[in-house]
């Protein structure tokens, strides 16, 4: 069960405490809504507690902005609270000075963000309880930063709550940032679409009572059915992808179906099956191969009543807890046991696939120092949407979507990317530029003594790839400069006699001269000219 704040302030005593210190310290302090400064750490403090992380996170959160905005000290919030406390704190006020726009310094303040996210996950998540409710007072802003502060929260902050799993929050942050960031595409979008949203929805009641009878009828029970609709932001961007062809969207209101246990899962997917025709290719099991971010249902999408097409995904609340929630709901789901100061506690009770995640964030940013490879490969590479595609043993890899068969042989290993001579394709021969898609098959043909080309560049997506191929042209152009600086070419005035030639080459070439030319001239009956480039 989730607690709410108000339960909080009733039985934690570290709670309360902070709750009555931080409204202490904002005291007479303004929003530039009007709104007394506390509200916002409340409001930051209950979606803190609706994601049931543990007290220090909560304490952490009425706290976030003491030290930035206040007399009080970070050692005055240890002294008060403890180290633990203390710790989130800190790590919040330096997130509170990342800037995103641009390179240099500010590129280094978001490595610095995202370096404290792999070191306690818990600052990463009470940052985004308050960017999501800074977003909600983004109208008193000036329009300059309105823009900025949108766009930032839509390239930066939603792809962080989505690699964290958190599904449902990402896709609230895009939407309230959308008609801030982008107002004229959003407005077209509102027009165009907001009356098929809802004959999309008085449609699905009619197909969901069918199906309800159905599974009624097979004895399968079903807790819930939910008619959910696509949110304006992702909707655009899948626009985006099919030149903005609406043919294409399947899923503008899709149906969930929330079931007790995995086997009904299936069950349900039968009685779908048995009511209409599946649409070919687009029957997914996430349930038994789950996504890399942990995610898993299954889809399924099909021709209904009057033939048309709806998407329809079938889960456990276990499952939807997951995917909505992602980090959180390990907080949530996994069993309570008395709470802990370590940060070794609160990595303990992440999922593996976000653990997984964030070693991989530690690991991708030693590979980055300069600060505009940083950038790029913190959009092309980290945040960025995601495919999953499958080595010939089976095993899944994740790459930016975008990526080519190149990407993958570098993201496997940069030694197999150096030797790339070619990749089949679910069996098939592709281009080197080939765009991979989610389930495709990817087998890496190499050859001994392969080297990469300036072409390869043209062939790769990812800044990790580009980075493999420009160190090792680098090193080979190295070679190559240092091979020609140390050429040297000898020019001889000799006698001008038979065997010269042979005497004089056999000389260098004891010296250890590696004689690559040789030309020789008559100056005189008595001399000759021989030129030897040596190496």
């Amino acid at each position: 069960m989730v607690s709410t704040l108000d339960q909080k302030l009733k039985t934690s005593t570290l709670v309360r405490k902070a709750y009555d210190f931080a409204r202490e310290a904002h005291e007479g302090q303004l929003r530039k809504s009007g709104d007394p400064y506390f509200v916002h750490c409340v409001g930051v403090a209950e979606s803190v507690v609706k994601w049931n992380l543990d007290d220090e996170s909560i304490a952490a959160a009425l706290l976030h902005d003491v030290v930035e905005d206040t007399k009080y000290t970070r050692e005055d919030v240890e002294e008060e609270f403890g180290k633990g406390v203390a710790f989130l704190v800190e790590g919040l006020t330096k997130l509170e000075k990342v800037q995103y726009r641009g390179i240099g310094s500010e590129a280094e303040s978001l490595r610095k963000m995202l370096l404290a996210m792999v070191e306690d996950p818990r600052v990463i998540v009470i940052k985004l309880a308050d960017r999501y409710h800074n977003l909600r007072t983004l109208q008193h802003l000036s329009l300059e930063r309105q823009k900025t502060f949108a766009q930032e929260s839509i390239e930066i902050f939603a792809p962080i709550a989505y690699r964290l799993g958190m599904n449902e929050l990402k896709g609230e942050i895009e939407d309230i940032s959308f008609p801030y960031a982008y107002p004229e595409e959003h407005k077209w979008l509102i027009a165009t679409f907001q009356s098929l949203y809802e004959e999309r929805k008085n449609y699905l009641r009619r197909v969901t009572t069918m199906l309800k009878n159905e599974c009624d009828a097979s004895g399968v029970t079903v807790l819930e059915v939910q008619k959910r609709a696509k949110h304006h932001y992702s909707l655009y961007k899948k626009l985006l992808k099919y030149n903005m062809n609406q043919d294409k969207i399947y899923d503008l209101v899709a149906v969930r179906i929330i079931v007790p246990h995995v086997g009904d899962c299936y069950a349900v997917l039968g009685a779908l099956h048995k009511l209409w025709k599946p649409l070919p290719g687009r029957i997914k099991d996430y349930i038994a191969m789950p996504k890399v971010n942990g995610y898993q249902s299954l889809h399924t999408t099909m021709f209904c009543l009057d033939n048309r097409i709806v998407e329809f995904q079938v889960r456990t609340p276990e499952m939807h807890a997951l995917a909505e929630n992602g980090v959180a709901a390990h907080w949530l789901y996994k069993e309570h046991t008395a709470q802990s100061d370590s940060v070794s506690a609160a990595k303990a009770r992440l999922g593996e696939s976000e653990r997984q995640w964030m070693e991989r964030l530690r690991n991708w940013q030693e590979h980055f120092s300069a600060s505009q490879d940083f950038l790029d490969s913190l959009k092309n590479d980290v945040l960025s949407d995601q495919i999953y595609v499958f080595t010939p043993k089976g095993d899944v890899i994740e790459l930016a979507d975008g990526s080519t068969p190149l990407d993958f042989a570098y993201k496997i290993h940069s030694g197999v990317g150096n030797m790339y001579a070619g990749a089949k394709v679910d069996g098939r021969i592709v281009s080197l530029d080939y765009k991979l898609q989610t389930g495709e098959i990817v087998e890496v043909l190499t050859q001994k003594n392969k080297k990469p080309s300036r072409d390869w560049l043209r062939g790769v997506h990812t800044s990790f790839a580009r980075k493999k191929i420009k160190h090792e042209l680098n090193i080979r152009e190295q070679k190559e400069r240092i091979v020609s600086f140390r050429a040297i070419e000898l020019v001889l005035t000799v006698e001008n006699r038979v065997g010269m030639l042979r005497d004089v080459t056999a000389m260098l070439s004891a010296h250890d001269c590696d004689i690559q030319k040789v030309t020789s001239g008559v100056t005189s009956d008595k001399f000759a000219t021989l030129s030897f480039l040596c190496k």
